[in-house]
């Protein structure tokens, strides 16, 4: 089996050494070729237009969706956000591809504003986040499609630890953060397998 990640920082493993990232934790778990094609700063606009090289010509057997973090900070509404991951799905089921979709985690407000940009409005962005985080539940839902809920993965352990423990700078997961991802989505691969 042959897996391709596309997407953003989240994807690619900003902060973090590599085999730290929650993707190369699946690869590990699962024993399988999986190839990182997060990059940091990308929107889903930007990952549509480079999915056919990054996904389609690599011919893998599934492929992990994540984004729209980027354009929300961007400034960006949720339909252009919607309308790419659409496609992105569409493009992966054209060719065989089983799409897969990462929910994106949630930002913590207040370690953003004193480690990454204190003139964003997080909580609008926030707002958004979570608004795609249920359109993106619901449309998997309504089309069969598996979904990894990074988002809720990370909410549980905030609740129990503090938001240094889980984000470094209030945007991206440390080592530990990323180690929590990682077991979400082996669980969710190990149900899928387990399914067939």
């Amino acid at each position: 089996m042959k897996i391709v990640c596309i997407g953003d920082s989240l994807t690619y493993g900003y902060g973090v050494f590599k085999d730290k990232c929650w993707v190369d934790i699946l690869r590990k778990s699962l024993n399988v070729r999986i190839l990182n094609r997060g990059i940091n700063g990308d929107t889903s606009s930007g990952m549509l237009s480079r999915s056919f090289r990054d996904v389609v010509d690599n011919k893998p057997d599934a492929v992990i969706i994540m984004g729209g973090s980027n354009d929300f900070l961007a400034g960006y509404g949720l339909t252009r956000v919607q309308e790419n991951i659409i496609e992105l799905i569409k493009e992966a089921e054209q060719f065989g591809i089983i799409p897969i979709i990462g929910v994106q985690t949630a930002i913590e407000e207040e370690l953003a504003m004193k480690k990454w940009s204190f003139d964003v409005d997080y909580s609008e962005i926030n707002k958004k986040i979570l608004e795609y985080r249920s359109w993106i539940i619901d449309y998997c839902e309504e089309k069969n499609i598996v979904y990894i809920d990074f988002y809720k993965a990370l909410a549980e352990k905030l609740e129990l630890m503090t938001e240094e423990e889980i984000y470094f700078d209030g945007l991206h997961p440390t080592e530990f953060g990323h180690n929590v991802m990682g077991k979400c989505a082996i669980e969710v691969f190990n149900n899928l397998f387990h399914q067939c």
